[in-house]
């Protein structure tokens, strides 16, 4: 079986190898797409084709709508030649279940692919005409948070983006810069109305796709090459809008081990291409079945109705409970716990740690006991379950092929949000202690301990990326494996940095405990795992 529109005429060969299609003429939903486009998304990438695309297939297979997707890729064009075309974008998505069973879609939602290329004359030009259409309500974004930044490492302006301040709108070269012409299109087509929703896994992010877009309408006016009515039309909220968006779905690289299943089913599309630029892409995409997508509900010109397939709409101080719930609580601290012990001891797959007794119990107690009683409750999602579904179902499913070296990637970048905001809610608290945490700081010293690079059993290892590794790695020079403390002149600098932790650890009374944890934690082989046996069966 190949994955083309052709192949699937043969539905009882794809039916027999256990493969749910789609339920609706494609044709006819391109055709009316084409008419009258609603959605177009920007962000070619497998948390889309996983999670967002698979959504709108649901509603289109219970007749609930009658338009597809129109994907655009800004970054990497090869994704659209190489993945999207030659298989009349579609794509399969594998659920791998935590029960061990998986379901196979062929998703057939997303209709046309679009490069957001403004010196292909073809491909602009039909751009242009779908941001123009007074039918279009929403541009959706998986761009990763990179892709909203207009500035280098220095925080200067990148050469593109200051070409393009000067030039205008006519030929834009940065991706924000192509984004905000495609809009000024929209607006000298009738100031028509428009939602930009960012579906990125970063806080307060439609904030951040305002702050680039407006960036730019503002610079345009300011040079002269926009009118000031374009400035105006981007800061009127009944004309454009930004919503705050919370998306949860792992989503990992396509897996050599899902690729022989479709193989042994009979499905021969599944070779992966890497482009020029890197980017890893297949004809499948394999994921969790848990998914969590909700948004700010402000659209000018109405909005797809996904909430017919399971997304959430509400207000975004609700948007903003949700996404503190999970990042700040009861999904990324007990992944980042689970990544910085998980290197430490050995491990490359993050479900086998859940077989760990004392990591289990681990993220137990820092979910349940430290983070729950500080949790602001968002009303449309429990914590208590969010965190019951994480560790009971997502994190222990032996088929997700995750792993603690990539979530211990900038590592020193997350723990001020995963931690820091706990911690400062004990201390702004006239009921909790902040002394009496004590697996959070233990993760706190568990990491400083990571960033020697020594394992457990006194192997050296590769610390994940991190851009303040060498710095903090520097500090910890001279402490070895069996060294004895005290050990507070080589970690002061590292713990009082409210840069990475939110909050000097010592004013916020925990310094001394982390400086404890890290000295047993240095003892000798095995002391790491002597020390979680410790403390998390106090």
């Amino acid at each position: 079986m190949k994955l083309n529109e052709a192949a699937l005429q043969d539905k009882a060969a794809w039916k027999k190898a256990g493969f749910a299609l789609p339920q609706f003429d494609r044709n006819q939903v391109r055709e009316q797409t084409k008419k009258t486009p609603k959605w177009i998304h920007f962000g070619a990438g497998n948390i889309f084709r996983a999670f967002t695309a698979n959504v709108q297939q649901d509603i289109l297979n219970a007749g609930k709508a009658d338009t597809g997707i129109i994907v655009a890729e800004g970054f990497d064009y090869e994704i659209i030649d190489k993945m999207y075309r030659p298989h009349d974008d579609l794509s399969v998505l594998v659920t791998l279940k935590s029960n061990g069973s998986i379901e196979k879609t062929v998703v057939g939602s997303i209709v046309e692919s679009l490069k957001v290329d403004s010196q292909d004359a073809a491909e602009w030009k039909r751009l242009k005409e779908i941001f123009c259409a007074p039918a279009l309500q929403m541009v959706s974004f998986t761009i990763t948070e990179k892709g909203y930044s207009l500035v280098n490492g220095k925080g200067e302006f990148t050469d593109a983006v200051q070409q393009d301040f000067l030039n205008g709108p006519a030929a834009p070269i940065s991706y924000i810069g192509k984004l905000a012409a495609l809009v000024f299109a929209r607006y000298q087509s009738g100031k028509l109305p428009l939602a930009l929703v960012s579906m990125d896994n970063c806080s307060h992010n439609g904030t951040k796709l305002y702050n680039a877009v407006s960036t730019f309408s503002k610079k345009w006016m300011e040079n002269g090459v926009a009118d000031a009515g374009f400035d105006a039309y981007i800061h009127d909220r009944s004309k454009v809008s930004f919503p705050w968006s919370m998306i949860d779905k792992i989503t990992p690289r396509p897996d050599d081990s899902v690729k022989e299943m479709l193989v042994k089913d009979g499905f021969e599309d599944v070779e992966a291409e890497v482009t020029s630029k890197h980017t890893y892409v297949a004809p499948f995409v394999n994921s969790e079945e848990t998914q969590y997508l909700v948004i700010e509900d402000w659209f000018p010109n109405g909005r797809p109705n996904l909430d017919a397939g399971g997304v959430i709409f509400t207000d975004r101080e609700t948007v903003d409970k949700v996404e503190k719930m999970k990042v700040c609580t009861c999904l990324n601290p007990l992944h980042t716990a689970l990544a910085v012990f998980g290197c430490l001891l050995g491990y490359t797959l993050i479900s086998k740690e859940m077989k760990d007794p004392e990591l289990k119990k681990l993220v137990e107690i820092i979910g349940y006991k430290e983070g729950l009683p500080v949790v602001v409750n968002p009303g449309i999602l429990d914590p208590k379950e969010f965190i019951d579904t994480v560790l009971n179902v997502r994190v222990p499913n032996p088929f997700m092929p995750d792993t603690p070296q990539r979530i211990a990637t900038d590592t020193s970048q997350k723990l001020g949000i995963r931690y820091g905001e706990t911690i400062k809610a004990y201390l702004a608290s006239p009921t909790l202690n902040v002394t009496d945490l004590k697996l959070i700081p233990l993760v706190l010293a568990g990491w400083c301990r990571y960033i020697m690079g020594v394992d457990d059993s006194g192997e050296t290892f590769e610390p994940s990326s991190d851009p303040l590794l060498a710095e903090n790695q520097a500090y910890l020079a001279n402490v070895k494996l069996g060294s004895k403390g005290p050990f507070h002149e080589a970690l002061q600098p590292i713990l009082s940095n409210s840069a990475i932790f939110g909050v000097d650890l010592y004013e916020a009374g925990l310094g001394k405990t982390v400086e404890t944890y890290f000295a047993e934690l240095v003892e000798g082989p095995g002391a790491v795992r002597s020390t979680l046996k410790k403390y998390v069966n106090l």
